[in-house]
């Protein structure tokens, strides 16, 4: 697999910035229009905006229920590359031997919790309505963030196993219509200011960039030496 060298460089610069995108919009939420229209009284940042979204969209707890139960549906896609990564330590016998790719694919799961882990253990904001009588945490939206962080996986490892097109075609329409389904149904069920939505999409997008830096710089040196043993070989060839 011959990969650009400045992609590596490329996917690592926009995640970055994305990224980057992300910690100055959860800055300014913490700054901007802050106002105490939470729960209880707690201060929610460009308040104007989320209180009248709010109540465009009102409280629609069906909704929420049930892209709380689709959520399991990243979680069943994190589960089976899992599988899939156990198999080939299985029979290659060594963790260095399973596909670099799906390592990398186990650490950005594990960054994608930690993030999660990490704002609800310091909440930037609670939810507009609570969740069972009890106040949580909102920002931001974690089933978005799982949702857009999971699901683009499947369609990247789909792209790079498949060898028909048809199987690319189909993750490619059930990502997309899963994922745009299920940030609509958060963003109108109520149960998360919009800003959340928006913070939650400006993260997983920077992190799925980065892990594809990270996968495209791991394919070229993977590359690299079969290119300079077939350099090697040729110029033995021509001494010969």
């Amino acid at each position: 697999m011959r990969v650009p060298y400045e992609l590596p460089k490329r996917e690592l610069l926009a995640g970055l910035a994305l990224l980057g995108a992300f910690a100055l919009w959860t800055a300014l939420i913490q700054c901007v229009d802050v106002q105490p229209v939470g729960q209880n009284g707690t201060d929610i940042g460009f308040a104007t905006f989320n209180v009248w979204f709010h109540g465009l969209t009102g409280v629609h707890m069906g909704i929420y229920t049930v892209t709380d139960w689709l959520g399991l549906v990243p979680i069943a896609v994190c589960l089976c590359f899992g599988a899939l990564g156990a198999v080939q330590l299985v029979r290659r016998r060594s963790l260095l031997r399973v596909d670099a790719d799906l390592l990398l694919l186990g650490v950005y799961y594990i960054v994608v919790i930690l993030c999660y882990l990490v704002f609800e253990m310091v909440p930037i904001n609670y939810r507009p309505v609570p969740i069972d009588g009890i106040m949580e945490a909102s920002y931001p939206s974690s089933t978005t963030l799982l949702v857009l962080s999971v699901m683009p996986t499947l369609k990247f490892q789909v792209d790079r196993r498949a060898k028909s097109p048809w199987p690319r075609i189909a993750a490619t329409v059930f990502v997309v219509v899963f994922s745009a389904l299920m940030v609509l149904g958060r963003l109108v069920a109520g149960v998360h200011w919009a800003t959340d939505i928006v913070g939650a999409v400006l993260l997983a997008a920077g992190l799925f960039k980065l892990y594809r830096s990270a996968v495209a710089l791991a394919d070229r040196k993977k590359a690299e030496p079969r290119t300079e043993g077939r350099g090697w070989s040729s110029a033995r060839s021509c001494k010969s």
